[in-house]
Parts: C-alpha cells; structure tokens; sequence
C-alpha cells in the first residue's frame, strides 16, 4: 500500500469524525451549554453548510497551487477548526466553529482524490481512492464510538480535540509522505466550471444525491428502527452502531476494488439494485433482531460500496475542473444527507413504525437507480455487458 494514501486516509479520518461524532454528543453540549438539543442539532447544519461553501472556495483561492500545498493547508484548517471548537467559551462561537471545520471537507476529498488517482497504478485508481475514503469508516467503526465515550466519561470539549490530533496527524503524514505533484492546469476560474455543461457530471451528482439520500433516509433513525422494532436494548445501540460502521469499512474495499475490475457504472448500478432489495427487506423484516442486524450491516455496507466509484465518475466527467468536480461530490453528498434525514423522518412524525423509513429510502434508492441507468445508456464507454 502506498504511504501516500495512508496519509490521505488519516486526512479523511478526521474528517468522517468530525461530521459525525456530534449525532453522539448533542446531548453533553446542550446540557453543558444549557441549550436545547434542536440549537445544538444546529451544530451539525453548519458544519454541512460550512462543507457546501468550502468546495467553490476552495477553488477560486488555490486552483493554481500544488496539490500537497492545498491538502496541507486543508489539513491546518481541520486542527484549527477543531481546537477553537474545543476551546468555545459559548454556543455562538462553537457555530461559528462547526462552520469553520466544515470547510475543509469537501476540500479535501476532491484534491485527495486527484492525488490517489495521480499516485495509483493504472489498473488500480478506485481502490486508491477507496483507500482514501477508509479513513471516512474507520471514523464510524472507531472515531465516534471513541469520542461519544470521551465525551461522557469526560467533556464534549475532549472529542473534538481528538479530532484535531487526527487533523495534526493528517498534516505531518501529508508532508512526509505525499509527493510533490505540479498544480493542475489553469484553465481560469471559468474553465473550471466548464464541466458542468456536460450532462454526465450532473448525472454523477444526482446519483450521489439519490444514493446518499436514500440511506440516511433510513440510517438517520436507525436507533430507533433498532431498539423500537428490532427490540434491542438501549445500551446495545453502541455496539450496533460499530456493527454499522463495520460494514461500511467492509463496503469501501469491496467498492474498490471491484469498479477496477467490473468499471465503476456497474458497480453503482449493481450496488444499488442491491440495496433497493435490502431496503425491501428491513420494511418487512426489521421486527427480526437477527435479520435486522444483518439487513443493516449490508445496507450501511452499501452506501460505502458506491463511494469510491462515484468519486471516480466525476473525476471522469469533470476533466479540466476535476478539483471542483470531486469536492462537488461532498456538497451532494451532504445534501443528501440532509434530503434523506427530512423525508426519513416524515413517516415518524406522522406517528407510523420507523420501520416506515424503508418507504422513503426506496423511493430514493429507485430514482438514483433509474440516474445511472441513464447515464449508461447515454454514455456507453462502459455499457453493460
């Protein structure tokens, strides 16, 4: 494995951690700072919008710079982000915090995904990049069991200083160990958005929307999917959890490996008919605790499994604009969280089963579906064979 990625892995690590560590903390926050658990639900919103704005940012401020330049800085962005998050004396700043660390993240993708694809060996540019995103799982099987632990046992404030070692981590690992790569070529500010002209890039998005939203239309409310219909125990629900993120780790190498065997298109389109079944399943199977769990395990495995070759469809359709195109990927996939969340949780407000989350997620699952068959037939370069 080349230490390059192990690098950018470390980067994602943190990152993954800091996205999604504060669905565990919301409540030590609020009592700490004596808000209520939807102003602390806030924290995560800026942290998206914070994602959503740094992309273009990123790219009007260093498109001409060398790309481990740009994942240094980012990487500077995340341990600053993360310190001050720790040390915010109020709410206010703690916001004003969530937004900052949510800047590098889209950021960082992109730019660490024109590098694994820069440093891979030809026949292997989706598993380099899936190497890349792992950080992003080991962050749910480890990094947030790890820091919702620290936050209880001591202070929210903990958890995100261990976010900013990661980060630090990240930066010396960056500078030991990627190589000096030549900035991309400036095409001027204009030419990066070139791209999205193209319908194939809008395609790629809209399937990372679909998809993404269509997991967490359902992964949103797996605790309570878990323990109300599942019947486990509460305490139980941490366990399940790394049980989760267990699969997700598991999906991302699969995911990998197998775009650069089969191409990534049949990968998506695969994985997604895949997981259109599963969704089925969990409807009508999650009152089973034994096939709950295993339903869950390949459903979170599945959102990883198309990861890396979404990633590397937009790389493909984003030639001349690729870092704007991959940190593009991020926004979508943070708007699909946030998609997927809203509409997930609609059958509970109405007081049905959180089972009834499935019917959502389907929906979603089918529309993404029905995008990447379009993009195949409309661009055949890897048609079904």
């Amino acid at each position: 494995m080349k230490k390059s990625l192990i690098a950018l892995a470390f980067g994602t690590l943190a990152l993954g951690m800091a996205e999604f560590v504060m669905m565990g903390i919301l409540p030590d926050i609020a009592h700490n700072l004596g808000i209520s658990i939807p102003e602390a639900g806030h924290l995560i919103s800026a942290y998206a919008l914070g994602v959503c704005c740094g992309a273009p940012l990123v790219v009007l401020v260093a498109r001409t710079r060398p790309l481990r330049q740009i994942l240094q800085v980012l990487a500077l962005l995340i341990v600053a982000g993360n310190v001050c998050a720790a040390l915010a004396p109020s709410y206010g700043l703690l916001l004003a915090m969530r937004f900052v660390s949510g800047l590098p993240h889209g950021a960082f993708f992109g730019v660490g995904s024109i590098v694994a694809e820069r440093v891979a060996d030809p026949d292997k540019r989706a598993e380099a990049v899936s190497i890349m995103v792992v950080g992003m799982t080991v962050a749910n099987l480890f990094g947030v069991p790890l820091g919702t632990y620290l936050s209880h046992l001591f202070t929210w404030r903990a958890t995100f200083a261990i976010v900013a070692l990661w980060g630090l981590v990240a930066l010396v690992l960056i500078r030991m160990w990627v190589p000096r790569l030549p900035a991309l070529p400036d095409r001027g500010l204009k030419g990066q958005f070139d791209f999205l002209r193209r319908g194939g890039a809008w395609l790629v998005l809209a399937s990372v929307l679909l998809g993404n939203g269509a997991i967490f239309c359902w992964y949103s409310y797996v605790g309570p999917l878990m323990i109300e219909t599942a019947g486990f125990a509460p305490d139980r629900l941490t366990l399940l959890v790394m049980l989760a993120g267990f699969g997700m780790f598991v999906g991302n190498i699969l995911g990998g490996h197998y775009s650069d065997r089969l191409t990534p298109e049949r990968v998506v389109r695969r994985t997604m008919a895949v997981a259109l079944v599963l969704f089925v399943g969990i409807f009508f199977g999650s009152g089973i605790a034994p096939l709950a769990v295993v339903l869950m395990i390949l459903a979170a495995g599945s959102l990883f499994v198309f990861s890396a070759p979404q990633q590397l469809l937009i790389l493909e359709n984003a030639r001349g604009g690729e870092m704007l195109g991959a940190a593009l990927v991020q926004v979508a996939f943070n708007l699909g969280n946030a998609a997927g969340a809203y509409f997930g949780g609609l059958p509970i407000e109405y007081g049905l089963n959180s089972r009834y989350t499935a019917l959502p997620a389907m929906a979603f699952m089918a529309a993404g579906l029905v995008v990447t068959f379009i993009y195949a037939k409309k661009y055949p370069r890897h048609a079904p064979r």
